[in-house]
């Protein structure tokens, strides 16, 4: 309570305040402070339980309620079996074509003499190992069981036996029939254009007797099958390595060269895939090797092909294209669906003129042709006029067009090479159709384009996919380069889905925060297990199935690589989070961290004064 000093009277007051004295006494109040009572031990524990039970719940929740709902899936890959994939190292895919060999015009013997010389030959002209040419008898050798056939191999001894392995290859690449032929004085080779099948005739005496040591057919026969299957082996080579060859890499051995290749780092990583070491490329084989890296489209499982029909006139004002694909086009297609499948659509315009930037057609007076000048034809297209879409559905589009070209402009011909069709790189091929067969003596242009004044576009256009696909321009047979086509496609499907697995492997382990979903690990193990079967299938020759599998592991692969939900992670930074988390943690947080701070501060204070309740 405050206690009052006794104050002076009134008038002594006022005397003071006249007259100051030293004796005067001022008032003074003195305020006594009631201290709060000391807190219990009771009410320490309990907010010490408090405290403690906040942070409790902050950290044995909380924390993990945060983590659980907050962190990223990641699936388990097999790194390393991945990589080892993408380094050649799980396995080394090899092409082993086999050539059947038939001569209904001679002994056995020597039809078994011929095989082994023109194998060796072979084996001494061939530069790449992963791709080899296996020859075996024909149909009288094939006829007996296996038993018979593993005896007559070894009949020749362990050191002129044929290939063995040849008996497990199920998918002949070529069948060699030798003929006789009167009057020739050197072998001929004649390789038909619609069927696997060369004829190799020969004149009749060129079979020597057991005992010579030279055989010109061999060495002859051996040479043939080396140029139909070089084009095929570069492009493989250049497939498996990722590496375009030049001429000149290598220097022939013919020449008494040694290989000067220089080493490259292969996608599959193996110096086996390097070809060239007896064998140099020719200018015009490479030339074709760079052509076609720049012409051919990327695999794809389904193409859409549009056929249009274009004329400056009001004619032809129909046409029979439906029967014209069914006879001259479809078979093709028909032959080339194990590589990929194909939607076709047509569509005619009439009154549709080049562009304007084309200048008009020149007569020829020495050849009696109207022609086009060779830079006009890259504006030959409309695009402004010609309904041309760029794409139809999910695969690429391919876009051939047949031109109909004025009648007071017919014939109508390229100038420099009197053509009458170029191709577009990756886009599609025109053909100018000059409808000399269709016009009437009157001079009056027919009204209907029927399917046989159609065939010669459609055959152009056959040529032109087989070439957007991808397929070698040699050998000129169609049933060769669809088998050949198939064998690339295998190869580059192979190496594609080897390199993403390496790829997604290194992605994985360079960025430990984004998620693996499940579905990737999925799409890894789906790889590779057809990455094995392709390989085991091309070892035994099975180059559709190889194919088949191939496709299912390059699906696969993409489809984990480019994963929806993975690939979202890789765009999200640290201070994303950073922004997110610290507008939520930060009023949470303050006052746990506060009331710890507080209470270690009073707990520090009681030890150093030794009073449990300061």
């Amino acid at each position: 309570m405050s206690e009052l000093l006794p104050a002076s009277d009134p008038a002594n007051v006022s005397n003071h305040s006249q007259k100051p004295s030293s004796q005067s006494a001022i008032p003074v109040v003195v305020a006594n402070i009631k201290q709060p009572p000391p807190e219990s031990k009771e009410s320490i524990r309990v907010r010490q339980l408090v405290i403690a039970s906040f942070w409790a719940i902050a950290v044995f929740l909380g924390l993990p309620i945060w983590f659980w709902t907050t962190s990223v899936y990641r699936a388990q890959l097999p790194l390393q079996e991945m990589e080892n994939w993408a380094e050649g190292k799980s396995c080394r895919p090899t092409f082993p074509l086999q050539i059947i060999v038939e001569g209904p015009s001679l002994h056995e013997n020597d039809v078994l003499r011929v095989v082994r010389a023109t194998q060796h030959a072979l084996d001494d002209q061939n530069d790449f190992s992963l791709h080899h040419l296996r020859l075996r008898l024909g149909s009288d050798f094939m006829a007996l069981n296996a038993s018979q056939q593993q005896r007559r191999l070894e009949s020749f001894g362990p050191n002129e036996r044929l290939y063995e392995d040849t008996l497990q290859l199920k998918e002949r690449a070529l069948t060699v029939r030798l003929l006789p032929r009167s009057g020739l004085t050197t072998p001929v080779a004649e390789l038909q254009a619609h069927s696997a099948l060369l004829y190799i005739l020969y004149p009749p005496g060129l079979v020597p007797p057991a005992s010579s040591t030279s055989f010109p057919l061999a060495t002859f026969l051996a040479a043939q099958l080396q140029d139909l299957f070089a084009e095929e082996q570069a492009i493989i080579a250049t497939v498996l390595t990722a590496n375009p060859i030049s001429p000149g890499t290598h220097q022939s051995a013919a020449n008494g060269g040694q290989s000067t290749s220089t080493s490259t780092t292969s996608a599959v990583g193996s110096k086996d895939y390097r070809p060239g070491h007896a064998r140099g490329l020719s200018p015009e084989l490479a030339a074709r090797l760079a052509s076609r890296a720049t012409r051919a489209l990327k695999y794809a499982p389904t193409y859409h092909i549009t056929i249009s029909l274009f004329s400056p006139n009001a004619w032809p004002s129909s046409w029979d294209i439906e029967s014209a694909i069914a006879e001259y086009l479809t078979p093709l297609l028909d032959s080339a669906s194990t590589i990929s499948n194909f939607t076709i659509d047509t569509q005619t315009q009439l009154y549709a003129s080049f562009s304007s930037s084309v200048q008009d057609p020149q007569y020829d007076d020495s050849r009696g042709v109207w022609t086009l000048r060779d830079q006009d034809l890259s504006g030959f297209i409309n695009a402004a006029e010609w309904p041309l879409s760029p794409s139809i559905g999910v695969g690429p589009t391919l876009n051939f067009i047949i031109y109909v070209p004025d009648p007071s402009t017919t014939p109508l011909v390229i100038k420099e090479s009197q053509a009458t069709s170029w191709l577009i790189p990756q886009w599609g091929g025109v053909t100018i159709l000059n409808p000399s067969a269709s016009v009437r003596s009157n001079g009056a242009p027919a009204s209907s384009l029927t399917k046989e004044d159609i065939q010669p576009a459609l055959l152009v256009f056959s040529h032109q996919l087989l070439l957007f696909l991808g397929a070698p321009q040699s050998p000129p047979s169609i049933p060769l380069q669809l088998q050949t086509l198939t064998r690339i496609r295998a190869a580059s499907l192979f190496q594609s889905a080897s390199s993403t697995m390496g790829s997604l492997a290194r992605l994985t382990v360079a960025l430990p925060s984004i998620a693996i979903p499940r579905t990737v690990s999925t799409a890894v193990e789906i790889t590779l297990d057809h990455l094995g079967k392709t390989c085991n299938a091309l070892k035994d020759g099975k180059f559709e199935t190889a194919l088949t599998n191939a496709k299912t592991a390059e699906m696969a692969a993409e489809r984990g690589f480019f994963e929806k939900s993975m690939v979202g992670q890789v765009y999200f930074p640290d201070e994303h989070k950073v922004a997110v988390y610290l507008p939520l943690l930060g009023p949470v947080g303050v006052p746990l961290v506060m009331s710890a701070l507080k209470e270690l501060k009073r707990m520090w204070m009681a030890r150093q004064t030794g009073n449990p309740n300061p």
